[in-house]
């Protein structure tokens, strides 16, 4: 007869008389021994003989980009997976994945260790292995007699389960390692106070215990519930892994999310037939294995599509236990990782950084090298050269990192800037067109100089920074050649020692009313120019630049909107380089190129996605794009002043995993139509 009876059914917070951080006090002593022995007790010999039960989860794999990572993690690939789980005294457990699916959603590679594809029997062994030893490896259990000697505990916490007639009173003992350099595991376990079993466990892990130096962090939460009445075994489990490094010089962060969900218990039933061979995780007998790894059963299916079913904590935010134990394992983490030396590595934010084409360059190659010579600091140098205009451009910058996330840097440098309000293409798209047909969509100008950049500690709402710079600015010239047609003149720029002060503000993607996410970037820059050979003649103004883009789903279709805002104040003689330009595929499409300019403008847009039948494209190794692609029309208003309005309507065609854009668009006053072939905008800073 199967049954179960979980806790949750009502859970009432009772005030007790617990000391906040007491730790090793006799009362927390005297309970973590208790449940220390009854765990050994448990593995050992119990009224509990054997059992079988059904585990459904998913596997979601995550990635995340950029300085801070401002947006969201994006879902690459989802695993659903279905398994039937065994498990005999003292020891032994078997887990038959019964079924396997995935949908991939970005092109990747990735596979998973053995074990994340099954769930965690007996709250982990005494000693601690994930990943299969890749990942954590030899972490002594907390409730075990070496961790007894290893770990500090103090009671956080008291809560009463209350199971119909019968009244649970359950306490948190936080744990932390007593030397936080060792591998140790950090976290808390909340234990029944009469019978000293385990009810749930978080556990995070010091930095030695992560034996992948790319590891940020991992976090597993246990759950178990009240199985007939007397024995507690697993419930729900939730495990994050975080690996974070770079590319090159640029932010990247894989994660690996799984959230299992455990039911259907036979209890004291026989299973020995099952231990008889092959691994702990392994397909089930007469299952059939694809190439791709999914798994399908005779008499077994799943319902519906994965991304259908997919709980909204797992597809992209931590749930709060998850929270709770980066913050408590996270300082600990960070700062082992903050305080290592390393040496010399090839550096750089984008491909651009290495290789491009512009017209005022040709093709320039770039390289960058960055070490850590002190704990915390970092030194970075390099230069690029130009094969049409023979000009070194060189750049050097020293920073500092403290473990809060604030941080400071200088940098001197002599280089090109972009004179663009906003990017109107990405640059791997705007090199190969700018060498093919000589279409360069940048505004480029010279700076030489130098820039302080003070990095305040990320807030909840707002990711603060300040840039205090002083350059020499100049006009550049046209050197290059197209391998067919011809370069338009370098946009005008004066000759000015600008002195500027800039406030940064991002915020990073969050609900806002109505059910739309929400994300934007705020500049704004204090500036005083002096017009060189004429010290005498100087200007001081203000600039602000605000971008914002809002998103609300509606089932398999969503609503996009974006907002370009930006203007001068005090324009009396503002530099040719400093005005703001419209015109192009984000700010104006179906004008031409910054064909418009002036002291203020806006540019908005509305798009309504959907998706449509495809043909899927094979992608090798990396997988299958699905067979549909996504459609976007679109309608655009941009206004600036001295040129007044200028609608356009167009449509997009989002492909390969929605990772290329086809745009067609009209401008309706006075503009023509426009094509246009570029990557999605999520990838822009690496290109």
């Amino acid at each position: 007869m199967k049954r179960i009876v979980t806790t949750g059914l009502a859970i009432l917070l009772t005030p007790v008389a617990i000391a906040a951080q007491d730790w090793n006090s006799p009362r927390a002593r005297a309970l973590v021994e208790h449940a220390t022995s009854v765990r050994a007790a448990q593995l050992a010999d119990s009224g509990l003989k054997t059992y079988k039960a059904e585990a459904r989860g998913y596997l979601v794999f995550l990635a995340q980009l950029g300085e801070g990572f401002p947006e969201p993690p994006k879902i690459v690939r989802t695993d659903q997976v279905a398994s039937d789980i065994y498990w005999a005294a003292p020891d032994r457990s078997k887990q038959l994945i019964k079924g396997r699916r995935d949908t991939l959603l970005l092109p990747t590679d990735i596979s998973y260790h053995k074990d994340h594809l099954g769930i965690v029997q007996n709250n982990f062994p005494n000693i601690i292995r994930i990943g299969d030893g890749d990942e954590v490896e030899d972490v002594p259990h907390p409730l075990s007699v070496t961790g007894l000697a290893s770990y500090d505990f103090a009671l956080a916490d008291s809560l009463q389960i209350v199971l119909g007639p019968r009244t649970l009173d359950v306490f948190e003992l936080q744990f932390r390692p007593k030397d936080p350099s060792a591998p140790r595991a950090i976290g808390s376990v909340y234990v029944d106070r009469e019978s000293g079993s385990v009810v749930r466990m978080s556990l995070g892990f010091t930095r030695a215990a992560l034996k992948d130096k790319e590891l940020e962090d991992l976090s597993v939460i246990l759950e178990n519930g009240l199985i007939e009445g007397r024995f507690w075994l697993p419930r729900r489990q939730e495990v994050q892994i975080r690996r974070t490094g770079t590319w090159l010089d640029y932010p990247a962060r894989g994660i690996i999310r799984g959230r299992w969900d455990i039911s259907d218990y036979d209890v004291n039933v026989p299973v020995a037939s099952v231990f008889d061979t092959g691994p702990e995780i392994e397909a089930a007998p007469g299952s059939k294995i694809t190439r791709n790894g999914e798994v399908t059963s005779p008499g077994f299916t799943f319902s519906g599509n994965v991304l259908d079913s997919l709980p909204t904590d797992v597809q992209s935010f931590a749930t709060a236990d998850v929270a709770k134990l980066q913050a408590q394992a996270g300082a600990l983490v960070q700062a082992r990782a903050l305080e290592r030396a390393r040496g010399l590595s090839l550096a750089g934010r984008s491909i651009s950084d290495f290789i491009r084409v512009d017209r005022v360059e040709g093709i320039a190659l770039g390289a960058s090298l960055s070490v850590r010579p002190a704990p915390r600091v970092s030194l970075s140098g390099g230069a690029s050269y130009g094969f049409s205009d023979k000009e070194l451009k060189p750049h050097v910058s020293i920073g500092y990192a403290a473990a809060s996330g604030a941080g400071v840097s200088l940098s001197a440098y002599r280089t090109l800037q972009d004179a663009s309000t906003v990017p109107e293409r990405s640059g791997l798209i705007n090199s190969f067109a700018a060498q093919e047909f000589g279409s360069d969509y940048t505004d480029l100008y010279t700076a030489r100089g130098g820039m302080l950049t003070l990095t305040l500690p990320p807030r909840s709402a707002l990711r603060p920074s300040l840039e205090f710079a002083v350059e020499d600015q100049g006009m550049a010239q046209v050197h290059a050649r197209p391998a067919t047609g011809h370069y338009e003149p370098v946009a005008a720029a004066t000759a000015v020692r600008e002195e500027r002060a800039t406030l940064r503000l991002g915020v990073p993607s969050r609900d806002a009313p109505g059910g739309f996410s929400l994300s934007a970037d705020i500049a704004l820059s204090g500036i005083h120019d002096r017009v060189k050979p004429l010290g005498n003649l100087a200007e001081t103004y203000g600039m602000a630049v605000v971008t914002a883009d809002a998103e609300r789903p509606f089932g398999t279709r969503s609503l996009v909107l974006s907002f370009i805002g930006a203007g001068l104040t005090n324009a009396r003689a503002i530099p040719e380089q400093t005005l703001i330009s419209i015109g192009g595929p984000i700010t104006a499409p179906g004008y031409d190129f910054h064909q418009f300019s002036g002291a203020r403008a806006i540019a908005t847009r509305a798009e309504w996605r959907f998706k449509v039948p495809f043909i899927p494209v094979p992608l090798g190794g990396w997988g299958r794009a699905p067979a549909s692609l996504t459609l976007a029309p679109y309608t655009n208003t941009a206004w600036i002043d001295g040129a007044g309005w200028r609608p356009s309507v167009g449509v997009g065609a989002l492909t390969i995993f929605d990772l290329l854009r086809l745009d067609v668009a009209r401008g309706l006053r006075d503009g023509r139509w426009s094509f246009y072939v570029d990557v999605s905008r999520d990838f822009w800073r690496i290109l």
